[in-house]
């Protein structure tokens, strides 16, 4: 009996070492419950959410758009003209179900020109109204990671800053994206490698 009792031992022992890095696999891969991932553009269709608005809609002459690169990063580029009281373009996501609810903020790495930007949230699906807005430094061909705290967005219409405004509401928010403006004027360049969410 006692030879068996050790041959089922070591049975069990090896099923064990095979197991065990599996399940350590599959923990590795799960979601970090203090990060959620919105875009990283790995995959062709995330650019299928976002669209274009140039100053064009107030007249303006500025060209921007959004393309994905074969590194699979996303590229906001064009140039700022200041003809026609233009000067701005923006890029962002069509009107989206995040599901926010208890993040506290957005984390983005980025790779600039040495222009700020700013990074917007919408609360709702309208076209124009209510965004809020968090300015960022960027430097000329250096991989940046910024951090944006919901409770540092500032909300502003048009470029005007607004009082009297709600703070953002997380799991309200329904568009994301970027905007460049303030007289930089000329080519811009913005790469975007990833989009999270995150709560402390």
């Amino acid at each position: 009996m006692q030879p068996l009792i050790i041959i089922l031992a070591l049975q069990w022992a090896m099923l064990l070492c095979m197991v065990q890095p599996v399940l350590a696999a599959q923990k590795s891969s799960l979601p970090s419950d203090t990060e959620m991932v919105l875009f990283d553009f790995e995959n062709p269709v995330d650019l299928q959410d976002w669209l274009v608005v140039n100053d064009g809609v107030m007249g303006g002459l500025s060209r921007g758009e959004i393309i994905r690169t074969d590194s699979g990063t996303a590229v906001f580029q064009g140039i700022l003209l200041l003809e026609n009281n233009g000067g701005f373009s923006s890029t962002r996501t069509l009107h989206l179900p995040y599901r926010l609810d208890g993040f506290d903020g957005i984390v983005l790495r980025v790779r600039g020109d040495g222009n700020t930007y700013q990074f917007r949230l919408r609360l709702d699906g309208s076209f124009d109204g209510v965004a809020y807005r968090y300015k960022f430094q960027t430097e000329a061909d250096k991989w940046t990671t910024v951090e944006v705290p919901f409770s540092e967005c500032v909300p502003v219409f048009r470029g005007r800053k607004l009082s009297g405004v709600d703070p953002v509401s997380p799991e309200k928010i329904q568009q994301i994206g970027f905007l460049i403006s303030e007289k930089q004027v000329g080519p811009f360049r913005l790469e975007v490698d990833l989009i999270s969410a995150y709560r402390r």
